[in-house]
């Protein structure tokens, strides 16, 4: 896939994760451009249902993380079924809420700059909120960081 196939797809996932967010009443600290990084550097927005490692769907969520914001579930699940954590990282509303909801537990600056923004989410979600100072790997750091450069020129625009 190309360089601006991903970057399309990502921005579309990242609309119809927005869209979601702007009916919650919730705290959302985590931007939608944000968001959309996260996802391309994560998983290239890859929404096919799947499970890496036990990591979950295009955000790669963890069942700690999801336990930790509360285990939020799609319409119809309950938070105690065998299949309410896949079912809610695989899809882009669930997943997209519980980050929202990790970040709002655990959101903190965690480069040092003064303020908590997507650079220190992005260190809390991959790195964990106890270890988000640690370098991470340069591969994801390079796509997240390439991702967010192209997201501020094209707000430049």
């Amino acid at each position: 896939m190309s360089e601006n196939s991903s970057l399309l797809l990502c921005l579309c996932v990242v609309m119809i994760v927005g869209v979601a967010m702007a009916d919650s009443a919730n705290k959302k600290p985590i931007t939608e451009s944000c968001l959309g990084c996260m996802c391309e550097a994560l998983s290239g927005c890859n929404a096919t249902a799947i499970c890496v490692n036990g990591a979950c769907g295009i955000f790669r969520l963890t069942w700690d993380q999801w336990v930790d914001s509360g285990r939020l579930t799609l319409p119809g699940d309950s938070p105690l079924s065998e299949n309410s954590f896949t079912n809610c990282a695989n899809d882009p509303y669930c997943a997209a809420d519980t980050l929202q909801s990790y970040m709002v537990k655990y959101g903190q600056d965690c480069n040092n700059d003064q303020k908590e923004n997507c650079f220190d989410y992005n260190a809390i979600h991959y790195m964990g909120p106890f270890n988000c100072q640690a370098d991470m790997p340069y591969t994801y750091e390079s796509i997240f960081n390439k991702c967010i450069k192209r997201v501020i020129l094209e707000n430049q625009r």
